[in-house]
C-alpha cells in the first residue's frame, strides 16, 4: 500500500509534544509534517518560530488542510472534546492521554464506527513498548491467559532509587519530577491511577472488555516507608508496583498493586523509567517485552508510530470484541499479602481467609495471609494512613 502526506495539527506543546517535534524532525521516510500547535499559555518560551501556535482550538479542528489531529494535552476533559469534535469532523487523531480514553472508551469507539475515522493511542500505553499494536496484530487470535507487568516508569524510577542508591522516597520522587518522568500530579504515579488507566485501555485490546477505571483496584506505593523496605531487603526482594489482568475460567480479573518481587520474576530487572510487560498465552505461551516507560522522546516515539500508520491508512479492529468466547468482568481473586499496620485495633482480621505469619514490635506490625480482592477493595481499615499493603502473589 502506498503511503501518503499528511498534515498534523498538535494540541499540547509540552513534554511529549516536544518529544514528537524531535522524533518527526530525525525520522526520514514519514511523510508528515506539523502546519499548527494550539497551545494554552502563549507566554511561555518556545523553541520554534511563534508563527506555528495558536491559542484558537477551531484554528485546527476546522481547518481543511489538516488531516490528522494529534491530542497530547494533560487535561482529560478538554482533551476528550478536542477528539470527539476531531473524529466528528472526519479527522484522524493520535492521542497519548490515557486518563481520556480509559473513561471515555467505548464511546470513542462508537465515534469511530460513526464517522469512519481512526483513533490510535500506541503513546498513551507503556511509552515505546508497541503492546497495543501488538495485542491488535500478533494476539489477536491467540488466546490470552494473563497481561501484567510495570506498566509506570515514574513509580518504578522511584523504587529503582530507593532500592539501588537507598534514596528516600520523597528525593526519588524529587528527582522523577525533576527529569519529567512523573506526571503533573504525583498522585496519578505514585497512588496507581496512571497503570489503571492504562490497565483499562489493554483490557479492551487483550479481552475485548469496556472497564470503567473506578471498577479497577488500584494500591499504590505511597505508603511504602522503611519497614517495608527492610523487609523487602531482608527477604531478598525488591518492590515492584504490578498492574494484573488474567483470565479464570471465561471471567476477567484486573488490578494495581505493589507487589514484592523475587529473583525468579521477569520484572524484578526492569528498572529506572523502564516498563515491562508478561503476556501468557496458550500458544505463545509466556513473552516479555521491556522498553522505556516515560520520558519526552520514548513517548514522542510512539505517538509517531501511530502517525507513521496513519500514512497507510491503518486502524485498529478491534478483534477482541468480535471473538466467539465472551468474557465477564469481576473481582474475585484470592491474594496473598503482606499487611503492615501500626495498632492491632486497626484492622479486621476476620477479613483474612487464612493468616500464615504474624509479627509484632513496639513500633510497626506485619502479617502474611491471603484475603480475597473483594475484601480489600471494601475494607475501611485500608483507608487509613499507616496501613499498607504489598503482594506476594
Amino acid at each position: 500500500m502506498e503511503n501518503k502526506n499528511i498534515t498534523l495539527g498538535v494540541f499540547g506543546f509540552g513534554c511529549v509534544g516536544q518529544g514528537l517535534h524531535n522524533v518527526l524532525n530525525l525520522t526520514e521516510r514519514i511523510d508528515a509534517r506539523i502546519k499548527t500547535i494550539c497551545i494554552k499559555h502563549p507566554e511561555k518560551p518556545r523553541t520554534l518560530d511563534t508563527k506555528f501556535f495558536t491559542t484558537d482550538r477551531n484554528a485546527i479542528l476546522n481547518d481543511p488542510e489538516i488531516d490528522v489531529v494529534v491530542e497530547l494535552i494533560d487535561d482529560a476533559d478538554a482533551a476528550f472534546e478536542i477528539v470527539k469534535t476531531a473524529l466528528s469532523n472526519g479527522k484522524a487523531v493520535v492521542s497519548a492521554n490515557k486518563k481520556m480514553i480509559a473513561e471515555h472508551m467505548e464511546e470513542l469507539y462508537d465515534l469511530q464506527l460513526k464517522y469512519k475515522t481512526s483513533f490510535l493511542y500506541e503513546g498513551s500505553c507503556c511509552a515505546s513498548i508497541p503492546i497495543i499494536r501488538n495485542l491488535e496484530e500478533y494476539y489477536d487470535n491467540d488466546l490470552l491467559n494473563s497481561v501484567e507487568g510495570i506498566f509506570n516508569g515514574s513509580t518504578n524510577f522511584i523504587l529503582d532509587k530507593i532500592f539501588e542508591e537507598k534514596l528516600s522516597f520523597d528525593v526519588a520522587l524529587k528527582q522523577a519530577q525533576d527529569l519529567g518522568f512523573a506526571e503533573t500530579d504525583p498522585k496519578l504515579d505514585i497512588e496507581a491511577f496512571d497503570p489503571k488507566f492504562k490497565l483499562c485501555i489493554i483490557l479492551l485490546h487483550a479481552f475485548g472488555l469496556f472497564i470503567k477505571p473506578e471498577d479497577v483496584y488500584n494500591f499504590g506505593i505511597h505508603r511504602l516507608n522503611d519497614f517495608d523496605i527492610n523487609y523487602a531487603n531482608e527477604k531478598n526482594f525488591k518492590i515492584k508496583l504490578v498492574a494484573r489482568c488474567k483470565k479464570v475460567n471465561n471471567k476477567i480479573v484486573a488490578y494495581v498493586l505493589p507487589q514484592f518481587v523475587d529473583s525468579k520474576n521477569k520484572l524484578r530487572d526492569v528498572n529506572k523509567e523502564y516498563n515491562g510487560i508478561v503476556l501468557e498465552s496458550v500458544f505463545s505461551e509466556s513473552q516479555f517485552f521491556v522498553g522505556k516507560g516515560a520520558g519526552s522522546n520514548p513517548t514522542g516515539s510512539a505517538v509517531l508510530s501511530d502517525i507513521s500508520a496513519l500514512t497507510y491508512n491503518y486502524k485498529y479492529e478491534y478483534k477482541k470484541l468480535n471473538q466467539r468466547v465472551k468474557y465477564s468482568y469481576h473481582s474475585e481473586e484470592e491474594l496473598r499479602i503482606y499487611l503492615r499496620y501500626k495498632n492491632i485495633e486497626e484492622v479486621d482480621f476476620n477479613d483474612f481467609n487464612r493468616i500464615e505469619q504474624r509479627f509484632e514490635s513496639d513500633n510497626e506490625n506485619y502479617i502474611i495471609g491471603t484475603i480475597n480482592l473483594q475484601k480489600i477493595i471494601a475494607a475501611d481499615w485500608l483507608k487509613k494512613n499507616d496501613v499498607n499493603i504489598i503482594s506476594l502473589n
